[in-house]
């Protein structure tokens, strides 16, 4: 199936459901309306010149139901939707855009200050459209859908066209293409649904991150299923426990940043969260200490996936509700884990050579099957460093236990190395955060003479919290030891994260390695 019929089922499940609603202005639309909106918007790509499964089309917007109509309308017309991330950079913006062939911008009116800033760096745009309601602009999507209605035309269904590009992490370096097809989407769409049946039967997903990654993936598969996308512009507690309570909200994501913000929330458990069903978290890994404190602050709904652009977006491996109550219960190491392959992922541990480990020993993450990329948009050499024989090398650190749980240790490349002994700055960080008065962290691997590298963690506070040094470092000292423990620590008011919430600790490493000629020793 293609991308916009998955929506089109949700819409034969009640067309009079409301389909989305943007939190700051109230405003709504059915998914009847929505339905007939991105017919219209295609109708108006189509005429504009787009070539199915060639004319590259993005949208640059923060979360809006607009937006979502806009994705969907690009879909339905056959052109190819470049994600964009509005909190990235206009630099960055401009380079996935060049990289990337994109000929059509629709752009939110939020950014229109910016859009020549924007042009002026991407020389393939030939067209730019506004989407926000009201334009008086003569090519805008308020004309297109002004129109008389006309259903636009099918287009032909060929499973491995691409339907959407994604930019890769960026976390190791400059973000890559990654090419969906219409087999990607449709994996994910059916991962997503048999991982996390609704159990009621109005399902409500509130839209906190960007939509143009997880949790945007995670809506547009729940519009399978007729969910009501509740959308917020930004990260505000308070909004988000008002939207839970006022909208009755089933499903939402963040990211484990973002869920520390809310546990150190002085009302947090002041409010009602039993509409909640599933509230899933993924993007990095979570402390054990804090996936214990969200099971009772928010309820036996925490779910995990993990996953990256490449391989399995959203839940190449899946850690349901019901194993967390068990592992906090029977297992709790098991609370460290990121859950078993789902159902259409193959998943291993493989050492440098590329041959399966035995369980309970550690190697790199590869995962295989249609969930996962087409590719790199024309960058064969990456494709063919990243997938091989069919596996995507997820550059990760883990291990599978004897029951087939997965562990993330840690990236490949950001393994510390001090006195000889590998340190995996993701350990340290779990044990590091486990501190009463952590809020977020990040361990690094710093300059020193004698270690080479010696392992620092630079700590961001609970509000009002106060601690020293010396008891974090003692703090680790007496549950990893003295070879893991951080050599020194220190406190920043915040933590450098990327657009969509991750910790950025490659920045908070290059803060302590500039004016080096190696960032080694």
């Amino acid at each position: 199936m293609r991308l916009v019929e998955f929506f089109d089922r949700g819409v034969s499940i009640d067309k009079a459901r409301i389909c989305t609603l943007d939190f700051d202005t109230g405003h709504s639309r059915t998914f009847a309306e929505v339905q007939r909106a991105t017919h219209q918007i295609a109708n108006g790509l189509i005429d504009a010149g787009i070539v199915p499964g060639e004319t590259k089309v993005a949208v640059w917007s923060p979360n809006c139901g607009r937006a979502l109509e806009s994705v969907l309308g690009i879909a339905r017309s056959g052109a190819v939707w470049v994600a964009v991330n509005a909190r990235n950079s206009i630099q960055d913006i401009a380079y996935h855009l060049n990289t990337t062939d994109v000929e059509i911008l629709l752009y939110h009116g939020d950014f229109a200050d910016q859009l020549d800033v924007l042009k002026d760096g991407c020389e393939k745009l030939r067209l730019c459209v506004p989407i926000e309601r009201g334009s008086a602009e003569a090519v805008s999507v308020d004309a297109w859908t002004s129109q008389p209605f006309r259903a636009a035309p099918e287009t032909d269904e060929d499973p491995n066209m691409a339907v959407a590009i994604f930019g890769s992490g960026g976390t190791t370096g400059r973000p890559k293409g990654v090419v969906f097809s219409h087999r990607t989407w449709e994996c994910m769409t059916l991962s997503v649904n048999v991982a996390m049946p609704p159990r009621s039967d109005h399902p409500v997903h509130l839209v906190i991150s960007p939509m143009t990654h997880a949790a945007g993936g995670l809506g547009m598969s729940l519009l399978a299923v007729g969910a009501t996308q509740v959308f917020l512009k930004g990260f505000d507690a308070t909004d988000i426990f008002t939207a839970i309570e006022r909208y009755k909200v089933t499903h939402l994501f963040l990211p484990p940043t973002a869920i520390y913000s809310l546990l150190a929330y002085p009302t947090v458990r002041q409010h009602d969260f039993s509409s909640l069903e599933y509230f899933f978290y993924a993007a990095a890994p979570m402390s054990v200490d804090k996936v214990r404190e969200a099971l009772g602050v928010f309820g036996p709904v925490m779910v995990q996936g993990y996953g990256q652009m490449e391989a399995g977006p959203l839940i190449g491996a899946f850690f349901s509700s019901a194993a967390h109550v068990d592992a906090l219960l029977n297992h709790p190491r098991r609370l460290a884990s990121c859950g078993r392959p789902n159902i259409l992922t193959k998943l291993r541990i493989v050492d440098e050579t590329g041959h399966p480990v035995p369980s309970g020993q550690r190697g790199e993450i590869i995962m295989g099957g249609d969930f996962r990329m087409h590719g790199y948009y024309k960058n064969e050499t990456a494709t063919k460093d990243t997938v091989r024989d069919g596996w995507v090398y997820t550059g990760d650190i883990g291990e599978i236990d004897d029951d087939g749980f997965l562990y993330i240790v840690d990236r490949k490349r950001e393994m510390i190395i001090t006195g000889g002994f590998n340190v995996y700055p993701g350990e340290v960080e779990q044990v590091v955060s486990a501190h009463k008065a952590v809020q977020d962290c990040a361990v690094v691997g710093v300059p020193d003479e004698k270690w080479g590298e010696a392992v620092k963690a630079v700590v961001q506070l609970k509000p009002g919290a106060q601690v020293d040094s010396a008891e974090i470092i003692a703090f680790c000292k007496e549950r990893v030891g003295s070879v893991m423990a951080p050599k020194s620590v220190e406190f920043w008011d915040d933590l450098p994260k990327s657009a969509v919430g991750k910790v950025l600790r490659r920045a908070v490493r290059e803060h302590f390695w500039k004016g080096r000629d190696r960032s080694i020793v």
